[in-house]
């Protein structure tokens, strides 16, 4: 159900990546809970039967850093904190929090209690998933450990007598094996949780939230051909029906080869004449030609498609007021780009662009899947029986290319680096829920699970870094290719156009397209005269977007895509990606 009771479970809000995540766990397992503000007074949880504490980018030694109501400990009431959370609790109650030697990010292995009831009916030693560097160096009085890594001490404490309990790492992500048992432990066992929460019907519930949102208005797409937008177009087109939607795509010259002409198929299939095409490949590449920085070219993308909005709607005549923008938002678009009030910047979505702010502000935007992930999207459109070729396709970011074709300022060797080579090009991450921006770690051996295991220790020691990666084959020895200046000229876009090409034709003709959730293909300006880029290769495994784990390519299938990609003009170099999230994000930019 979905009403504005009191939800049993409050969600305290401290800025992290996986806030709304565990909401959102919460209700699978059948609890209505909801997301509050850190800082909410105590007095107002009373009526709650348990509070989670969530992760989040500060340290709580810094003087700014999010707290929350000290008497909620006296309430009587369980509480569970989750990374962050375990870390201000502890605080708050007399526990000292230091910052670790190294930081732990990513897969890492849980010794755990028996007895614990917070672990019960998991095994001893269990997979989670990690992302911090601080971490409680004393306990508060009245706590016990009851779970610790290779490097954690306290990953899992508890004050069994005032039902108190604290996580280093995060249960909610579903790289923890038995996180969802954790999470039932601590409503049902420990919380005393009823279910009164029913996930099913949510069709209807979403099309009468659009016919508030839009009252007399009609709605406009941009819609791209990924899952997002098209299920909430076609969310829109049942609530509003055909005659109030319209849509357009804009082929920005950003697009896949052979994207155009399956968006138009599609559409034209869902509701012929309603989508138009829009050529606007000039007003994209112009602007983007120099630009090497990830946050200006999300920006000059998403500020570009406002532009060609303001012109769509100045041809059109809808100046009138009926008409409002409806975008395919999803909750780790809003997350990544720091929508919450305590959530860091990972990098900022092109829906989530100036323009596009002020259009919210004046109350002009509808976005049906903003509190969703994609897995439930899918799950959305099966709802809406849309085709299952489309709906399993792999994510594609809205900025395309742009973002994948990685551009460098000026020429530069690699920096020797014990275990190989700093590539001095950046790639983004998130690291203890905040973004880092840093050089990449190119290691001199063939990918395999010992080189996957030896990167992820890397990260978490080299505090320089946030990305390994492996050297797959090359035209010339690691060392002795270099860094080049190139931008995002038409003749790379069309080099990294073909090479994706490749990869995603060689991944369907094997069937490794159903082993993955995403493949991107990355583009980097770094070879020799005359072959100046190399190809990165980043497969992962996730459910929604939020963590995700790196999947090797098998021996044989790898060096068949890596020929392949050697057989491309200007490619010097084949690279596979070994890299979790958290650390590096799944794109690069």
């Amino acid at each position: 159900m979905e009403t504005g009771a009191t939800p049993q479970v409050a969600v305290l809000d401290a800025g992290g990546q996986y806030c709304h995540l565990i909401a959102r766990k919460v209700r699978e397992l059948g609890v209505y809970a909801g997301v509050f503000a850190s800082e909410t007074p105590a007095g107002n949880l009373a009526a709650c039967r348990g509070v989670i504490i969530s992760g989040g980018p500060a340290s709580v030694y810094d003087p700014d850093s999010p707290t929350v109501d000290p008497a909620i400990f006296r309430l009587d009431l369980p509480v569970l904190g989750i990374c962050y959370g375990q870390q201000l609790m502890a605080r708050l109650l007399g526990g000292t929090v230091e910052r670790g030697e190294k930081g732990e990010y990513g897969l890492a292995t849980l010794n755990g209690s028996r007895t614990a009831a917070l672990l019960a009916g998991t095994p001893p030693e269990q997979q989670i998933w990690m992302s911090h560097r601080d971490t409680v160096a004393v306990l508060p009085p009245g706590f016990e450990a009851i779970g610790n890594t290779a490097v954690c001490r306290f990953a899992a404490i508890a004050d069994p007598s005032r039902r108190l309990f604290g996580l280093q790492f995060h249960p909610e992500v579903v790289h923890t094996t038995h996180g969802r048992r954790i999470l039932s432990n601590f409503l049902f066992d420990v919380c005393g949780c009823s279910r009164d929460w029913d996930p099913s019907h949510q069709v209807p519930l979403l099309e009468e939230r659009i016919r508030q949102a839009a009252g007399d208005r009609n709605v406009f797409f941009f819609v791209s051909g990924g899952v997002d937008s098209t299920v909430a177009f076609t969310l829109c087109l049942r609530a509003l029906g055909p005659e109030r939607v319209r849509g357009v795509y804009v082929d920005t010259g950003l697009m896949r080869e052979g994207e155009t002409e399956f968006v138009t198929r599609l559409f034209d299939s869902l509701a012929p004449g309603i989508v138009s095409v829009e050529r606007a490949q000039r007003r994209f590449l112009d602007p983007l030609a120099c630009v090497c920085d990830p946050e200006q070219k999300r920006a000059i993308i998403g500020e570009g498609f406002v532009r060609v909005q303001e012109s769509i709607i100045e041809r059109r005549h809808l100046l009138d007021g009926h008409w409002i923008l409806g975008q395919g938002t999803i909750y780790p678009d809003t997350i990544e780009s720091g929508g919450t009030q305590k959530a860091a910047v990972i990098k900022t979505h092109h829906n989530r662009v100036p323009g596009i702010q002020r259009l919210m502000e004046a109350n002009r935007v509808v976005e049906p899947l903003a509190s969703f992930y994609k897995d439930e999207v899918r799950e959305l459109g099966r709802g809406l029986e849309l085709p299952e070729e489309f709906l399993e396709r792999h994510p594609f970011p809205g900025p395309g290319l742009a973002i994948r074709c990685l551009c460098g300022s000026r020429s530069r060797k690699l920096e020797p680096a014990g275990e190989g080579f700093l590539v001095p090009v950046q790639s983004v991450g998130v690291q203890g829920d905040s973004r880092t921006y840093a050089p990449v770690l190119a290691l001199d051996s063939f990918p395999s699970q010992a080189v996957q295991e030896r990167a992820a220790e890397l990260i978490n020691r080299l505090p320089r870094i946030n990305r390994v990666i492996a050297r797959v084959e090359s035209a010339l020895p690691l060392g002795s290719l270099e860094v080049s200046r190139g931008g995002l000229s038409p003749e790379r876009l069309e080099r990294l156009r073909r090479a994706d090409a490749l990869i995603r034709r060689i991944s369907h003709e094997s069937g490794f397209d159903k082993q993955v959730w995403q493949f991107p293909v990355i583009l980097l300006p770094l070879g020799s005269e005359g072959c100046p880029d190399s190809v990165v290769l980043r497969p992962v495994h996730s459910v929604d977007g939020m963590t995700a784990q790196s999947v090797l390519v098998e021996d044989t299938l790898l060096r068949r895509m890596a020929d392949g990609l050697l057989g491309i003009e200007g490619i010097a170099g084949v690279f596979h990606d070994l890299t979790h999230k958290p650390p590096g994000t799944i794109e690069w930019e």
